[in-house]
C-alpha cells in the first residue's frame, strides 16, 4: 500500500457518468480516491473544505436534492487549485467549452481523463495547447475518445513512445455504422436494403435520435483525427480531409428525423448497386476511417474488402482496428465493443488509475 490520496472531481452524471462512480468505486488500486465535487448539466456537489463527499448508493437523488448549481468554469478552476491534495478531473461529458478549457486546468497542474472527443479532434491549436508539455503541468488521458474501452490509443503512444513508426491505421470506428454495413454487406449476397438496416439500428437503439448525425460520418472523423495527430499528422480539423457522408444531398436539411428516415428509400438505388459491384468482386463494403503515413492523407468512407479480410467478419457493432507500422508489417488488429456506458466507463477508470500511479503526492 503506497498511502496515496488524491482528489477527483467528476463532470457529467449520465449513462457514462454513472457507470463510471460504479466501476470507481469498484476498481483495484492502492490509490485512495476521494470525490470532491460531482456535477450534472444542472446540479452539483461540492466539498467546501475538501473532504470526501458521502453520496453512497443514493447519490442521484443526493445530486438532484443539491441546492447548488455547477460552477461556472472560471470558478471551478479557482476552486480545483485550492485542492490541498493532486486532482483528477474526469469530464464525462460531450462538452465543447468544457474541453476548450482544458488547458487552463492542465497549465494549474490539474490532470484529466475523458471520453470528450471534442478536445482531441478540434482545431490543431488546442490540441497544440493541451499537449504542450509545460512543467508541472496535469496529465491527459484520453483512451476512450476512440474505441470506447478498447486498448487503442494506449497501444498507438507506446508503439510510437519506443521508436516504432506507423505506416497506416485503419478501422472502423463507429458502432452504429459497423452494425449497418455488417448487416447490409454481406458475404454471402442478401437483398436487404440500407434503408431498412438504418430503420431497425435505429428501432434497437444503436443510432442517435437523428439518424444523419451517424451517417454524416462526422464521428468517425473526429476519431480519425485523434489517431492521425498521435501518428504524426497536423490534422486541422476533421473537417480538412475527405469524409463521406451517407445522407442523400436532397435529404441533408429535412425538417426531422421521420420525414429522413420516411424519404430515405428513394434513394436505396445508389447504395445497393455499390453493394452489387462489391458482391461480384466477392467483397463487401464497411464505412473505414484511414490514417495513411506514406501519402499524408487521412479519410473517412466506404471501402471494398475481401472476404477474408478482418473487416468482412465483423459481426454486431464492434469496432475493429488495423495498425500497421514498421515492427508489424502484418497489422496489429484490435477488436471488440467500440461503445456503449459500460466500456467507455471503463476506459475512463483505466486512466484515473493510470494517472494516480503517475502524479506526484
Amino acid at each position: 500500500m503506497t498511502g496515496k490520496e488524491v482528489n477527483v472531481a467528476i463532470i457529467g452524471c449520465g449513462l457514462v457518468g454513472s457507470a463510471f462512480l460504479k466501476q470507481l468505486q469498484a476498481a483495484r488500486s492502492p490509490v485512495t480516491y476521494n470525490l470532491i465535487l460531482l456535477s450534472s448539466s444542472k446540479k452539483s456537489l461540492i466539498s467546501d473544505d475538501f473532504k470526501p463527499l458521502d453520496i453512497g448508493s443514493n447519490w442521484k437523488e443526493t445530486l438532484n436534492a443539491s441546492g447548488k448549481e455547477p460552477l461556472p468554469l472560471e470558478s471551478l478552476l479557482s476552486y480545483l487549485i485550492k485542492s490541498p491534495k493532486p486532482v483528477i478531473l474526469v469530464d464525462n461529458t460531450s462538452n465543447e467549452s468544457i474541453s476548450g478549457f482544458y488547458p487552463k486546468f492542465i497549465d494549474n497542474g490539474i490532470s484529466i481523463a475523458t471520453p470528450n472527443k471534442k478536445a482531441f479532434s478540434s482545431e490543431l491549436s488546442l490540441w497544440k495547447r493541451i499537449f504542450s508539455g509545460k512543467p508541472a503541468s496535469g496529465l491527459v488521458y484520453h483512451e476512450a475518445t476512440v474505441g470506447a474501452g478498447l486498448p487503442i490509443i494506449g497501444t498507438l503512444n507506446d508503439m510510437i513512445n519506443t521508436g516504432d513508426q506507423v505506416k497506416k491505421v485503419e478501422g472502423i470506428f463507429s458502432g452504429t455504422l459497423s452494425y449497418i454495413f455488417n448487416e447490409f454487406s454481406t458475404i454471402e449476397p442478401n437483398n436487404v436494403l440500407f434503408s431498412d438496416v438504418v430503420k431497425k439500428a435505429k428501432d434497437l437503439g444503436y443510432t442517435e435520435p437523428d439518424p444523419r448525425d451517424d451517417l454524416n460520418g462526422l464521428d468517425v472523423a473526429r476519431k480519425v483525427t485523434i489517431l492521425a495527430r498521435l501518428s504524426g499528422l497536423e490534422v486541422e480539423s476533421p473537417t480538412s480531409f475527405s469524409v463521406q457522408s451517407l445522407i442523400p444531398k436532397p435529404l441533408e436539411s429535412v425538417a426531422s428525423a421521420e420525414e429522413f428516415l420516411g424519404k430515405l428509400p428513394q434513394y436505396d438505388s445508389d447504395l445497393a448497386k455499390l453493394k452489387d459491384e462489391a458482391a461480384k468482386e466477392k467483397k463487401v463494403l464497411r464505412f473505414i476511417g484511414k490514417v495513411d503515413m506514406a501519402t499524408k492523407k487521412v479519410s473517412v468512407g466506404i471501402e471494398k474488402y475481401d472476404a477474408s479480410h478482418p473487416f468482412a467478419s465483423l459481426k454486431g457493432s464492434d469496432n475493429v482496428v488495423s495498425i500497421n507500422t514498421e515492427r508489424y508489417s502484418n497489422p496489429m488488429v484490435i477488436q471488440g465493443a467500440g461503445a456503449g456506458a459500460e466500456v467507455t466507463a471503463a476506459g475512463v477508470v483505466a486512466d484515473v488509475l493510470k494517472i494516480a500511479e503517475r502524479i506526484q503526492a
